[in-house]
């Protein structure tokens, strides 16, 4: 089964939203290990909108005892701040995505046009330090050529357009599946391990989950919006019988 890393952003937004310390985002993710995740993800932009650098400080100080079993995954832009952030923490894995101007959440992956040069220097950097980066791209052959050009050691493929697949119906949802397993089995092939993520839920998540060589998915405001009804302990605990074949 992939392994789930639980994105506590959302928790943070909250807090922030109020102001103050509640709720905790050190006690979520202390609720998610005890659920049994063996990932946590932090997204930590440059406005601070949600995740702090404290935070990110924080968790890493909680997961160090467990960094044999529980993985630190920061994902963001490679702005010289993040970055700086990233050797510092050393975290096991940095996804590196790229930010457009005022948009919300992610809204796309690398392009196969993306600068190779300056990417290329900053996966380097990181690996040389012993982090494993992944490059957040679509499920299309062109970026996972770019990725595995580079020097990256995972993709991270990004899954808005299959769950907006599986909203229209089976077949729309088997076909998009297709594209990703095609995606999937090439950057195996190039010898890239592979992660996804991006509006997965417990309803896609079973099909998504069949994808051949998936080794992660990372999700957060779905299993977040899901605690809010069930609580953060069970969220975890459905979506890890989710990942499971």
């Amino acid at each position: 089964m992939p392994r789930l890393s639980v994105n506590i952003n959302k928790v943070a937004t909250l807090r922030n939203s109020r102001g103050g310390d509640v709720p905790s985002v050190i006690d979520a993710v202390r609720v998610c290990l005890e659920a049994g995740a063996t990932g946590i993800t932090v997204h930590p932009r440059a406005d601070e909108r949600h995740i702090r650098r404290a935070d990110v400080h924080d968790v890493a100080a909680l997961l160090a005892p467990r960094r044999a079993d529980v993985e630190f995954n920061i994902e963001g832009d490679p702005r010289p701040d993040l970055l700086d952030l990233v050797r510092d923490i050393r975290p096991h894995q940095c996804t590196l995505v790229p930010v457009r101007p005022g948009e919300i959440t992610s809204q796309a992956g690398w392009p196969a046009d993306a600068p190779v040069d300056t990417v290329r220097l900053v996966v380097k950097d990181l690996q040389d330090r012993g982090i494993r980066v992944s490059l957040f791209v679509e499920a299309d052959e062109a970026p996972v050529r770019w990725a595995a050009s580079i020097g990256a050691a995972r993709i991270e493929l990004y899954t808005e357009p299959f769950a907006k697949a599986f909203a229209q119906g089976p077949e729309a949802a088997q076909r998009s599946l297709r594209r990703y397993a095609n995606a999937a089995l090439l950057a195996h092939g190039l010898g890239l391990g592979v992660n996804a993520g991006h509006d997965l839920d417990l309803n896609n998540l079973v099909v998504f989950r069949t994808l051949p060589c998936l080794d992660e998915v990372s999700i957060g405001h779905a299993l977040i919006s899901h605690a809010l009804y069930v609580g953060l302990d069970r969220a975890v605990r459905d979506y890890l019988a989710a990942c499971q074949a």
